[in-house]
């Protein structure tokens, strides 16, 4: 008896275990390798989706590791989610792929799985349908894409693209610049090489101590990244020997490091949304306060951009995500268990910055602080601000309420020469959260209006209830809670109306008498449904709010309740093909 989950499957002598070994030595397995763990190989790949472009070859590296230590690897798909291409949000169907992870590691005899993920929403949802599932796990990510050049300049994926298209909208730049961009920006496969989500997201899954030291910041087109894969493939046949779940990597501590480890990278706000989520299905509870009491004693140290000035790989070079850690281990809890056996302080020694840049000394930071939260009567369970990207004389604003209905209205308004805005109007995007969007898009970077980007306006104060990229920059807030689809009081802002931000104070303020806001709110017209069939009718009538995560409510486990085992349901024994 190997005591692998497999074996409920494999070691019968029954009718029912020749059957399943039958299968096996379809795939050249023979049949007395059954004892042997069954590593699953969770594999994304998509042509549709260029941060994954390279899984194949990561996955056969894999396949590699698993062989030698003993195992037998079985590759299997997840469906590919990817933010550039698929509408309206990739968001929208992170909890659809966290499904599909869920249940094909429940439903097969997998004893330890590798999860392959690289884009931003591929991440959080292998992670969180791991989670659910809790087998033993690790995860290699894609690794950073190569920079771009333009005109000899050094390019990051999406934070140049951004500043660029401000120029174009100036009419600053023509269309043959943009097409010499167009064919400069993405010169290889891998996720965006700015501290966007993804590289955001990455780093933080070594922080959670889920994937090998240093990892994470490997190029996509380095050959050690294959070689990390046969690592984590071998790595992944000893997990389900010593059966270690993921659940007990995963813990509160654990969850405390990577929130320590976002605010010191200057990470992307989409973390906030994605940990919690996470959290939630180990039922543990992260809110915005613990965001918000972590941000502030953790000052940021990656210069990087949006925040600061260098690209991921410059992160690797000064060595890595572990040099990050070691800088910052008086704010960690360091006994946490990793994916290699080891504590994090067993990984840590010996780990140290080269040079002061671009991972900064402690006592010299880049920022004072990454994120912070606000709250107030236009968000009463609060939203986020990326404090290291915003300008520091906006952070503190009070000014009138332009409203943009969704992003339709915005796209038909925003360059409009009599737009009535001035560089002291709060932009206000609403139905653009998790039921508005649908899916919380990426749309809470307001672009600022094409005729004061003439006037030589850079930023703005922009509220909404949508997320924003990790590579984008500015004076936003976002993540609104609750929602204006859901009758939260972004639905009854009007043009015109004070807004009052102070991120010091944690306040997002609509300044008009709380009578007159009941009043508003009290006359909202019902909203009905807008999908009657198929996922997304799904999605609407489950998906929590930002501040929870934007999870489905039946995915969390209930407070109180047993945890769910790994048995698989149906019959393992006997003449199963009859019965």
């Amino acid at each position: 008896m190997t005591g692998l989950r497999s074996e409920r499957w494999f070691g019968p002598s029954d009718i029912s275990g020749l059957l399943h070994r039958s299968v096996l030595r379809t795939s050249g397995v023979a049949g007395e390798s059954a004892g042997r763990p069954l590593v699953g190989i969770c594999n994304c790949w998509s042509d549709l989706v260029n941060c994954n472009l390279h899984f194949r070859a990561i996955a056969e590296s894999v396949r590699r590791g698993v062989l030698t230590a003993g195992g037998i690897p079985a590759e299997f798909p997840a469906i590919s989610v990817g933010e550039t291409l698929m509408k309206p949000t990739s968001m929208m169907y992170r909890n659809l792929m966290s499904m599909d992870v869920e249940e094909s590691l429940r439903a097969y005899p997998f004893d330890a799985v590798v999860l392959i993920a690289s884009c931003d929403k591929t991440i959080p949802a292998q992670l969180m349908g791991a989670a659910s599932a809790d087998l033993p796990a690790i995860m290699i990510t894609g690794g950073p894409a190569e920079p771009g050049r333009y005109k000899g300049k050094r390019l990051s994926t999406a934070t140049d693209l951004w500043r660029y298209a401000d120029e174009f909208r100036a009419g600053r730049m023509s269309e043959d610049e943009m097409s010499e961009l167009e064919a400069s920006l993405q010169p290889s496969v891998g996720h965006c090489n700015e501290m966007g989500t993804a590289s955001s997201l990455s780093a933080v899954v070594e922080a959670l101590g889920m994937s090998l030291p240093g990892s994470s910041t490997v190029p996509a087109t380095h050959g050690r990244r294959l070689a990390l894969g046969e690592l984590c493939g071998a790595r992944a046949v000893e997990l389900a020997r010593e059966g270690t779940r993921i659940s007990s990597i995963l813990t509160r501590a654990a969850f405390e490091n990577a929130i320590t480890t976002l605010m010191a990278l200057g990470g992307s706000t989409n973390g906030v949304v994605h940990l919690i989520a996470l959290a939630g299905r180990l039922g543990i509870e992260l809110t915005l306060d613990d965001f918000a009491r972590i941000s502030a004693r953790t000052p940021v140290l990656a210069n990087m951009k949006p925040t600061g000035e260098h690209l991921f790989q410059d992160l690797h070079d000064a060595g890595g995500v572990p040099a990050l850690l070691a800088e910052i281990e008086s704010l960690l809890d360091t006994s946490v268990l990793t994916v290699t056996g080891a504590t994090l302080a067993e990984e840590l020694a010996g780990a140290e910055r080269i040079g002061d840049d671009p991972i900064r000394p402690l006592g010299n930071p880049l920022k004072p602080a990454a994120i912070g939260v606000v709250r107030g009567s236009l968000a009463p369970r609060g939203a986020i601000v990326k404090l290291s990207a915003a300008s520091p004389e906006l952070m503190r604003h009070r000014g009138p309420a332009l409203v943009f209905e969704d992003i339709s209205d915005l796209a038909a308004r925003i360059d409009d020469p009599d737009l009535p805005a001035t560089a002291d109007t709060v932009l206000v995007l609403r139905n653009a959260g998790p039921i508005g969007g649908p899916g919380m898009p990426e749309w809470g970077a307001l672009p600022i209006p094409a005729k004061l980007i003439r006037e030589g306006v850079t930023d703005m104060v922009r509220v909404s209830d949508a997320r924003m990229s990790g590579t984008a920059f500015g004076t936003a807030v976002l993540h609104v809670s609750p929602e204006s689809a859901a009758g939260g009081p972004l639905a009854a802002v009007q043009n015109g109306d004070p807004i009052v931000l102070d991120c010091e104070a944690g306040l997002l303020e609509l300044d008009i008498p709380e009578a007159e806001l009941a009043s508003r709110l009290e006359t909202l017209p019902g909203r009905p449904a807008r999908y009657e069939r198929g996922y997304r009718a799904l999605y609407e009538a489950h998906v929590l709010q930002a501040d929870q995560g934007c999870d489905f409510d039946f995915l969390r486990p209930s407070p109180g309740a047993p945890a769910e085992d790994d048995l698989p349901t149906g019959i393992l024994e006997g003449w199963i093909g009859g019965w």
